[in-house]
């Protein structure tokens, strides 16, 4: 037996352990203490009254011989492909029901799909990037190629010609920086990923944070996506899934690839490696897209972008760069004095009490930033914001005392 030695490519996954070990050691030396947490992308508020009932009467039928269910179809309910079908027509985005499939969650998504793809291939993935792009790539034997982004293009780079793409991940908006492309820069992508005949795989599960115009909610918004993209998305943040896991995703009947339907890979991948996602959690994501699940959702979510709110405002005040807030549940800022994201994560947790999370983690273009979320309790978030306001005002006028680095 020969293991996958494509492991031995990855990195010791040191972000959040660092983060743990840090607030753990802070606890110890500060019993008591209320840490103010900034940083964990979970959500806070619980699921809506709609999700829950359907799920307690899906757990009913469960009980009952007439109303026991088995195994689900594999790639989803019908009904509930056609409500998520629904939901993007209501957007403008017509797909058949067909194109929808139902899965445990985005994150799982994002590495299960490389199976439609040979080994060896180029992927395309902008930095700073959420992690698990990286890693399912280096265990699919993949080549990655980096591209930088920064304040200088609102960190959402644009393909250059010579960029040697098979695969491109796009987050928008995106995790970690909230920058959100606009339906312009989304075509720019397209239509490269076009005339490459590399395939967008594009990652929506912030779609439902955007509140500008002109920001697209979908990539099938964009004209020629149909040919070219894949669309994985969540009800994690969206409907406060993170614990109850679903996701789905959408494969263009088009997409096709050396005489290759992708769509019909991936039912016969689905049909082969999965029995489906379980008939208890169907039934309670099918009631996020009733009438009654979308009001109930759009209070929570008021709730996390009133807390957007009060941390942009802050930055504000102190005439700090960011980016993301006002179209996704992440701030993305600069950190202050000169400082790495590192230092500036030891300052905050000595000075505030706030854990937030260093850039860096994200890649090394994120090393002078740090990400806030938004996905705090309203009162934790306004006290965080009051602090993060006297730090920055304190770091401005030198009256705060920085360690040297290491």
């Amino acid at each position: 037996m020969k293991p996958n030695t494509n492991y031995r490519n990855l990195k010791e996954s040191y972000l959040f352990y660092n983060i743990a070990q840090k607030t753990a050691a802070y606890q110890l030396a500060h019993p008591g203490a209320h840490l103010l947490r900034m940083g964990i992308g979970d959500v806070s508020r619980p699921l809506c009254p709609a999700v829950v009932e359907a799920l307690r009467r899906a757990a009913e039928d469960q009980g009952r011989d007439e109303t026991f269910h088995g195994y689900m179809p594999e790639c989803g309910d019908p009904p509930l492909r056609e409500a998520i079908a629904a939901h993007y027509q209501r957007s403008g985005v017509k797909l058949d029901s067909e194109e929808v499939f139902a899965s445990s969650g985005a994150s799982d998504e994002l590495g299960d799909i490389l199976d439609l793809f040979q080994r060896g291939q180029n992927t395309v993935i902008l930095e700073p990037a959420y992690p698990a792009y990286v890693d399912a790539n280096l265990m699919a034997g993949n080549r990655i190629i980096s591209v930088a982004a920064g304040q200088e293009n609102g960190f959402l780079p644009m393909p250059s010609e010579d960029l040697e793409a098979d695969l491109i991940y796009l987050c928008s908006p995106n995790n970690p920086t909230g920058a959100a492309f606009s339906r312009d820069q989304l075509k720019v992508w397209v239509d490269f990923a076009n005339r490459r005949g590399a395939v967008i795989l594009f990652d929506a599960a912030y779609e439902a944070f955007i509140q500008e115009e002109g920001i697209p909610r979908s990539i099938f918004e964009i004209e020629g996506a149909r040919t070219c993209a894949i669309e994985i998305c969540s009800l994690s943040k969206t409907a406060g899934f993170t614990g109850t896991r679903f996701g789905y995703t959408v494969i263009p009947k088009e997409l096709e690839r050396e005489g290759m339907n992708l769509r019909q890979m991936w039912i016969r991948n689905r049909t082969t490696k999965t029995n489906g996602v379980s008939f208890l959690l169907q039934r309670g994501a099918a009631a996020v897209f009733t009438p009654e699940g979308q009001r109930q959702i759009r209070d929570n979510l008021r709730v996390y972008r009133e807390n957007a709110r009060i941390l942009m405002a802050a930055l504000d005040k102190t005439g700090t760069w960011y980016t993301g807030g006002k179209n996704a549940p992440y701030i993305w800022m600069r950190c202050p004095a000169g400082l790495d994201s590192w230092r500036f994560f030891d300052l905050l947790l000595e000075e505030t009490q706030i854990i937030g999370t260093p850039g860096e983690g994200f890649g090394a273009c994120g090393k002078n930033y740090f990400r806030f979320s938004t996905f705090s309790t309203p009162e934790d978030t306004a006290e965080a914001a009051n602090r993060l306001t006297r730090l920055l005002e304190q770091l401005e006028r030198g009256q705060v005392p920085l360690a040297p680095p290491d």
